[in-house]
């Protein structure tokens, strides 16, 4: 006799990064409690990553970017980091042109390669 899955949450192991969502509008009085939720989320993590969801922030501005980089800063003084969840190519462009970089949910991060294309193919190798 077999039984369903227990119900509740599913399992979530320590390497599950932690999210943050970001409103559509963030005032620069929330930026000090935002920095508070990525400095206690990463907290004894040892260089843990906190996702940021920054699919509803609407168009971006300058002042997205302000708090952008006040929340890696507050990722880094607690020694993590900041990832990005579903971003807007403009707010990309944006970030690229001040000259802030981020990783992206769901790209291969730097020196890791992309998965699932082969590096080389040498001749008579089997295919797979």
């Amino acid at each position: 006799m077999s039984s369903g899955p227990p119900p509740g949450l599913q399992i979530v192991d320590a390497t599950t990064p932690a999210v943050l969502v970001l409103p559509g509008t963030v005032t620069r009085d929330e930026v000090p409690r935002l920095c508070d939720e990525v400095r206690a989320q990463l907290e004894g993590t040892g260089g843990g990553v906190v996702v940021c969801d920054v699919a509803g922030i609407g168009p971006p501005g300058l002042g997205v970017i302000d708090v952008l980089a006040r929340l890696q800063l507050a990722a880094g003084r607690a020694g993590g980091r900041i990832r990005l969840r579903d971003p807007d190519p403009a707010l990309r462009a944006l970030l690229g042109l001040v000259g802030l970089a981020f990783d992206v949910e769901g790209e291969a991060e730097e020196g890791e390669p992309a998965g699932g294309v082969e590096e080389a193919v040498e001749p008579g190798d089997p295919a797979l």
